[in-house]
């Protein structure tokens, strides 16, 4: 419930339109360049989009339409990133000097190098979409603690949090057989290492969740060495050492995922 203060109208909503989606959680073939959004084919997609409201009497509402969904060019695979190439989209840019109320909203935008990212903004991709490199660096900060803990804890204490998310993907296939295809050693590469990190719809599994548990609770019982830390979180040692970062692992997973928003925030700064 929107608690507004009395007698203040509550906001409106704004609106995204676009029909030129990527395919969510990344693409499932291997790329090497995609096809860029057309001028012609964005200012139609204005062109219909604003005839359409007007035809239904939402002619008022147009103004608070604040960007359009384009494909600037990036995207990535299983083990691939196709990188922005801003000489691709120069005449997207130009359109915006006629739509100046309007922004151009980039899906896929996961792994993308922080220039690049700073330079689709200044482009005119104001809204940029980011979700599966998020988790991604999660499940790899909890992959290097769930080596840590194999290096500190006997075996029969430990997690094993890599065998039990193993087991129950390969048990409940749904998320990712569409997406990984190959022999049993690529399905097993692809299931732990993949760019689209199908990974992510188990975390709220429970076998995975208690396992999860076990492994933060047994980290909060002994020392990480830094040394280990340099070893399996090179980034997070250097945190670390210079006094910015405990060494605890909820902070190291923390850590791990903003040095994935950081970029975006730095390309927001004024």
């Amino acid at each position: 419930m929107c608690r507004c203060r009395r007698g203040v109208p509550e906001p409106k909503p704004l609106y995204v339109i676009g029909t030129e989606v990527p395919t969510p959680g990344g693409a499932t073939e291997e790329l090497r360049q995609l096809a860029v959004t057309t001028r012609d084919a964005a200012a139609a997609t204005l062109a219909v989009h604003r005839r359409i409201f007007n035809e239904m009497g939402l002619g008022h509402v147009w103004p608070r339409v604040i960007a359009l969904v384009v494909q600037p060019g990036v995207e990535f695979d299983h083990t691939s990133v196709v990188d922005y190439d801003p000489a691709r989209v120069a005449h997207l840019s130009e359109l915006l000097d006629q739509e100046q109320t309007l922004v151009y909203e980039a899906h896929s935008t996961d792994y993308q190098r922080p220039k690049r990212i700073a330079t689709l903004l200044q482009d005119g991709f104001a809204i940029l979409k980011v979700g599966p490199a998020l988790t991604f660096a999660m499940r790899e900060a909890l992959d290097a603690l769930a080596r840590i803990e194999t290096e500190l804890l006997p075996v029969e204490h430990c997690s094993h949090l890599l065998e039990v998310i193993e087991q129950v993907m390969l048990r409940d296939r749904r998320n990712w057989e569409q997406h990984y295809t190959g022999d049993a050693r690529m399905v097993r590469l692809l299931l732990r290492y993949s760019y689209s990190d199908r990974v992510r719809y188990y975390w709220n599994n429970q076998e995975i969740q208690q396992a999860v548990d076990i492994l933060l609770s047994n980290l909060s019982r002994v020392a990480i060495p830094e040394t280990m830390l340099s070893a399996f979180l090179p980034d997070q040692y250097r945190a670390v050492r210079a006094g910015t970062l405990k060494a605890e692992a909820r902070a190291l997973i923390v850590h791990r995922i903003r040095q994935v928003l950081l970029p975006y925030a730095q390309a927001c700064a004024p």
